[in-house]
């Protein structure tokens, strides 16, 4: 097995994916078959400079070359092999966000991560024009936002970009994007698969007092569909990925993509009626529409799959880290009386002990806000329990509530599509650190969304991993094989899951804990009120 897989690495049939996620880098090398046989990583943070979250032109260099080095050194050291060739690369970022460059190809300001709330005036306003929603996390509220507060840098700008984005370019010289991160930059028109051609005149027509020298269509990347060609590793963009100099020029590149996307190829999700939880820190749900929503819903983000298909996405800022509060405070107790219990012994007891909870979880409710909900419209993190006297307070039930609050905000976004718009919905994949305690995250989110779940017992290696997928698809892929095919039937046919259907008196219990989640919520905004 190794000696077919060495004779794979020397003869370039292989795929790398590299993800830049806002706490590790992570760089994923598969063979023709999307099995991953190597890897690396790098841990980085972002700095608060200028009252902006951003990452250095260095932090981006540093990092990218160092998980690069360690996932050459990986193949050189279980395969005994320097890496010198590779069939395809992709590369794949945390979302949106601003980039912006002058003629000379230096950057304006620092890189404004999707962190940041700095847009947000600018986000509603276009909002308005557009009648489609435009978080403050867009590539374009960023724009509009820094015409509005009159930035110097505007008028030099003659190119607009993301991480990902921007990467690819330094090492193919090819200004393009891929379709799911394009649709985060600017409104994508799902029937052409183009930057919506309405919206753009709307927003020069919006700018033109302010006499700019370009059109916003003139400083865009180019939008391409995953499996088109996005150009090839120059000499200097192997150099600057690999200093050693061992890795050759000429690799293909497919288009780059943001994490979102990279997250659907994963876990298999970009056919219509099919989405994805991502359940961590934070928490997303996408789900691939079969057609446009009645209206703009500032709870919904419209994005689209590598492919091009339109996604309603629900992005909630907050998921586990309350629920983690919480168990390493029964972990805490524990200690003080001697015992100490592993930490997966202690979230799997807990969890397994809130299935034997009421359905409703007894008149218990928790908001999981340790930061911000746009989704619920709470400004600020305010971390809250409360109960009724006559509420039934035990263990099982307060677990029970932690976990549904944990899927809380998530179902407020979801409940729109599925309820008011009737969205179709046959299954949705789990992932993210949530389920890994079998069955009972799962569960949850199968009676939050009165949907089957399904989570993966190989989740590969996340987005980097789907990324490197996109690279493969672009040099294996056979003539005419879609996206979709080519997912079901060459990479996850024959991967073992296990799939969850809701349970009725789950979801009977969920429906009713939702009704006093969204009733309660003017408590958790006078805390934030009141708590200054």
């Amino acid at each position: 097995m190794e000696e077919n897989t060495k004779r794979l690495i020397e003869s370039g049939k292989t795929a790398l994916g590299i993800e830049f996620g806002s706490t590790r880098i992570k760089a994923v090398l598969v063979d023709e078959n999307n099995a991953p046989i190597a890897s690396g990583s790098h841990e980085w943070e972002n700095r608060h400079i200028g009252n902006i979250w951003s990452y250095s032109l260095d932090d981006i260099w540093t990092g990218v070359r160092h998980c690069y080095a360690e996932m050459a050194e990986d193949v050189r050291r279980k395969y005994g092999v320097t890496l010198t060739t590779i069939g395809a690369i992709g590369f794949s970022a945390m979302m949106h966000g601003y980039m912006v460059f002058d003629k000379n190809e230096e950057i304006l300001v620092p890189f404004r991560t999707w962190r940041n709330n700095t847009a947000a005036y600018a986000g509603d306003r276009l909002t308005e024009l557009f009648g489609y929603h435009i978080p403050a996390r867009w590539s374009i509220a960023h724009l509009y936002q820094a015409i509005l507060d009159g930035e110097p840098h505007v008028k030099d700008i003659v190119f607009q970009t993301t991480l990902e984005g921007y990467v690819h370019w330094q090492l193919t010289g090819k200004k393009v994007i891929g379709i799911g991160e394009a649709s985060g930059m600017f409104p994508v028109d799902p029937k052409t698969r183009q930057y919506n051609p309405v919206m753009l005149k709307k927003f020069n027509d919006l700018v033109k007092d302010r006499n700019l020298p370009f059109r916003v269509e003139d400083i865009l990347p180019k939008i391409l569909l995953a499996g088109e060609d996005a150009g090839r590793l120059t000499e200097k963009g192997a150099k600057l990925l690999d200093p050693t100099g061992n890795l050759k020029s000429g690799i293909p590149l497919c288009p780059p993509e943001g994490d979102a996307g990279t997250g659907m190829v994963a876990t298999n999700a970009i056919k219509k009626r099919t989405g994805n939880v991502s359940a961590g820190t934070s928490v997303f749900a996408m789900i691939v529409l079969e057609k446009e929503l009645s209206k703009a819903y500032p709870e919904i983000d419209l994005v689209t799959t590598p492919a091009g298909d339109l996604v309603g996405m629900v992005h909630c800022n907050n998921c586990t880290s309350d629920l983690n509060g919480w168990v390493n405070l029964f972990g805490e107790f524990a200690s003080l009386l001697g015992v100490e219990i592993p930490k997966w012994k202690l979230y799997d007891t807990l969890y397994f002990h809130a299935e034997k909870g009421d359905k409703d979880c007894g008149g218990l409710l928790s908001y999981n806000y340790v930061s911000n909900e746009h989704v619920t419209n709470v400004d600020h993190g305010r971390p809250l329990f409360v109960r009724k006297a006559d509420s039934n307070f035990n263990l099982a039930n307060f677990m029970r509530c932690h976990l549904y609050s944990a899927f809380g905000a998530l179902k407020v976004g979801c409940d729109i599509m599925l309820k008011e718009e009737g969205v179709k919905l046959d299954r949705i994949t789990g992932h993210g650190g949530l389920f890994k305690t079998e069955r009972v995250g799962q569960s949850f989110l199968a009676a939050a969304i009165g949907a089957p779940v399904t989570v993966m017992k190989t989740a590969g290696e996340g987005g980097a991993w789907g990324m490197a997928i996109l690279a493969n698809y672009l040099i294996t892929k056979k003539e005419g094989e879609s996206l979709e095919t080519y997912l079901d039937e060459r990479v996850f046919a024959g991967q073992e899951g296990v799939t969850i259907e809701p349970d009725p008196a789950d979801v009977a219990g969920f429906e009713t804990f939702g009704k006093r989640y969204v009733e309660g919520l003017p408590i958790v905004r006078e805390a934030v009120h009141s708590l200054k």
